[in-house]
């Protein structure tokens, strides 16, 4: 008999185990994921615009300078200095500069060039092989003298803002406007760029654009029936034919849709059935896009805060008898 009595509750044991190992993973990962996530998507951010923007610029300005400063020479002049041999892969001296040749041997440069290169070969990676030619040296060259990443990174940084700050001065004028619409009518034209254009130009323009309609504040209507409720945002007083019809003041209400409310509607309700509720209007915002899941603290029902603050207990208590045991 005691051994039969014993058996439920050494049974229950590994579920309440297991059970508050989940919570404390779960418990971790809401912790870790936010950050990791932002970060991921950050370095997601900087690596596109490096490769799509900063690494074609940085190669423009390369080939500029070694377009300028390049010295290279194909044979030996006849004024030049006695090599050091009769051969000509030793290298020879010339106005006060010594040249020496390039891999392929035929074509000579600046020994303090390439000594350079050579040196800080490991600069460029573990795994980054010699330059195969006097033009290869050059620009290895002019990315290690001029094009150092911890100048040309704030640089790059400072001149990008400034672009983007006259580009979006630009496009708020009436020339800037008129070919930034064009541009989008020939790619809103343009068979299935369009809908991935227009889904993500949705997405940017709720995200970095000024709003141009103000909300006043958040309401709650009964909408689409009586008795059901959504959250709307008041954008200021509707029709006034309306209101005449009514004989009461009418509302705009912009009714947002989850989980992407840049794609809401617009209705007309009595001002008197519109409930004002205690939310600014980014806490609305969350409410909608995380589909109702993300609620104010403020908004909370007492049962509900009771009851958290209740599992709270019980986990805190269930995971230290976890250690314990």
């Amino acid at each position: 008999m005691a051994s039969s009595e014993s058996t439920p509750e050494a049974n229950s044991r590994p579920g309440i185990r297991s059970g508050g190992f989940r919570r404390a993973v779960l418990r971790g990962l809401g912790v870790v994921l936010p950050p990791l996530l932002t970060i991921v998507v950050l370095i997601w951010a900087w690596s596109t615009i490096e490769s799509y923007v900063l690494t074609p610029i940085e190669s423009w300005v390369r080939w500029g300078i070694v377009a300028n400063i390049e010295n290279t020479l194909s044979e030996i002049p006849a004024e030049a200095q006695p090599t050091l041999t009769p051969r000509r892969t030793e290298g020879f001296t010339y106005q006060g500069t010594r040249y020496v040749p390039d891999p392929t041997g035929r074509r000579y440069l600046p020994e303090d060039v390439k000594r350079l290169v050579d040196q800080k070969l490991g600069d460029f990676g573990p795994f980054t092989t010699a330059p195969s030619s006097a033009n290869a040296y050059w620009h290895r060259y002019v990315q290690l003298r001029f094009l150092q990443r911890r100048f040309v990174v704030p640089i790059f940084l400072i001149v990008f803002t400034t672009a983007l700050y006259f580009l979006g001065r630009i496009v708020t004028i009436g020339l800037g406007r008129w070919v930034l619409q064009g541009f989008e009518r020939a790619i809103l034209g343009t068979p299935l760029v369009s809908k991935v254009y227009g889904s993500v130009k949705q997405v940017t323009d709720f995200a970095f654009s000024e709003r141009e309609i103000e909300f006043n504040r958040v309401v709650a209507i009964q909408y689409p029936r009586v008795g059901i409720w959504s959250i709307g945002f008041v954008t200021g007083n509707s029709i006034q034919g309306i209101a005449d019809v009514t004989g009461e003041p009418m509302l705009s209400v912009l009714m947002p849709t989850s989980p992407m409310p840049m794609t809401g509607f617009t209705v007309t309700v009595k001002k008197s059935e519109a409930i004002d509720l205690d939310l600014t209007i980014d806490e609305a915002i969350q409410f909608v896009v995380s589909c109702g899941v993300v609620v104010p603290a403020q908004q909370l029902p007492a049962q509900s805060e009771q009851a958290l603050k209740t599992e709270r207990n019980t986990s805190s208590v269930t995971d230290d008898q976890d250690l314990a045991s």
